[in-house]
């Protein structure tokens, strides 16, 4: 199965909407076990992310953690 890229390009502000295409990229990932180092790597490596990795400060990685922690023990 292809996952498709997003409609729109992913940028950092889009924290919720990256949070949801990592549960999808990777369904099985232990979220509580992603480190900022690892998470910066996932991002940039999920389709449609075309912002500056430069431009990630630890509180918008900070951000996308609890929102995709958030996102994957709400079901």
């Amino acid at each position: 199965m292809s996952i498709n890229p997003p409609a729109n390009p992913l940028y950092w502000e889009a924290t919720y909407a990256i949070a949801c295409c990592l549960r999808e990229t990777y369904p099985d990932m232990d979220v509580e076990m992603v480190g900022l180092g690892q998470l910066l790597e996932l991002v940039q490596a999920l389709p449609g992310f075309a912002d500056d990795p430069a431009l990630a400060s630890e509180a918008i990685l900070n951000d996308i953690l609890r929102e995709w922690f958030e996102e994957t023990h709400n079901e």
